[in-house]
């Protein structure tokens, strides 16, 4: 039975999709993939074009929950410790301080991962999976929620790390915003000449609605404004593990799982963690 605990997160839910829409293009099944990974703690890959949205829509995410977000533009140099913080020694009191990194955050981008070195993406993983951080043998939380939007190029391969299949396998989803469609891209087209231009296009943009459509769709992200927090997260998550899963859906669950691993057009099957 629901509660009105259930539909007033229900509602947040779907009011944080909105406002994502509004900057976001055509994105609604991703967006709805991307909350969906969020609420049961799992993490995402983007592997898409450039200029399709990716650093956008992160941004656009974590504005709507009022949380921290950071983004790591991952290359060959960077250490683990660029990401995680390191100790400091501070020559007036004598001691080593902490001096947290940027995956100290609710919501990390974690721009084309597949750049950086093997050790470095293990560190970030390693963060994914225990959701804690570990420096000079001294154990930091991560704050909560803690979620990772990481991204790669499909087509440019020179210079870059792929990830190996177990590393793969921390992602919940790995998913594509694609291309638009011509309307979506005449839409995105209209806000970017409203933005250029200063002011809203006239004739069939005229109505309050299309206005604020406008605003978004050209960037415009300073008219979104936070429609919840972290705690609203928390709380779906403590419902989502309160849903009953019936034994026929785990039956199936089961069957489609082993498929995975007996076909043998398939290198590897579903892990435990999928399941």
């Amino acid at each position: 039975m629901e509660t009105r605990q259930d539909n007033s997160i229900r509602a947040k839910i779907l009011t944080i999709e909105e406002n994502i829409a509004k900057v976001m293009v055509g994105c609604e099944d991703v967006t709805r993939l991307i909350m969906t990974a969020l609420i049961t703690g799992g993490h995402v890959l983007l592997e898409d074009l450039p200029g399709t949205g990716k650093t956008t829509l992160a941004r656009t995410l974590a504005r709507s929950l009022d949380v921290r977000y950071q983004r790591i533009q991952f290359t060959p140099d960077l250490l683990p410790t660029d990401m995680t913080g390191l100790s400091v020694y501070s020559q007036a009191s004598g001691e080593f301080t902490f001096r947290p990194g940027p995956i100290f955050c609710n919501i990390l981008l974690a721009d084309e991962i597949n750049r950086a070195t093997p050790r470095t993406q293990a560190g970030l993983l390693e963060c994914m999976e225990e959701k804690q951080v570990t420096t000079d043998g001294v154990t930091r939380p991560l704050p909560e929620p803690f979620f990772v939007i990481a991204t790669q190029n499909p087509i440019e391969t020179a210079g870059t790390f792929p990830l190996p299949e177990a590393q793969m396998d921390r992602f919940l989803m790995k998913l594509s915003i694609g291309l638009p469609d011509e309307e979506n891209e005449r839409r995105i087209l209209e806000r970017s000449l409203a933005r250029s231009a200063g002011t809203v296009a006239r004739g069939d943009l005229r109505d309050q609605e299309t206005r604020q459509e406008i605003r978004g769709r050209a960037g415009w992200e300073t008219d979104i404004s936070a429609v919840a927090d972290a705690e609203t997260i928390m709380l779906a998550r403590q419902e989502a593990g309160r849903v009953q899963v019936s034994q026929d859906l785990i039956r199936y669950i089961l069957a489609l799982v082993k498929a995975t691993r007996e076909r043998p057009d398939i290198e590897a099957g579903v892990s435990p963690r999928g399941t």
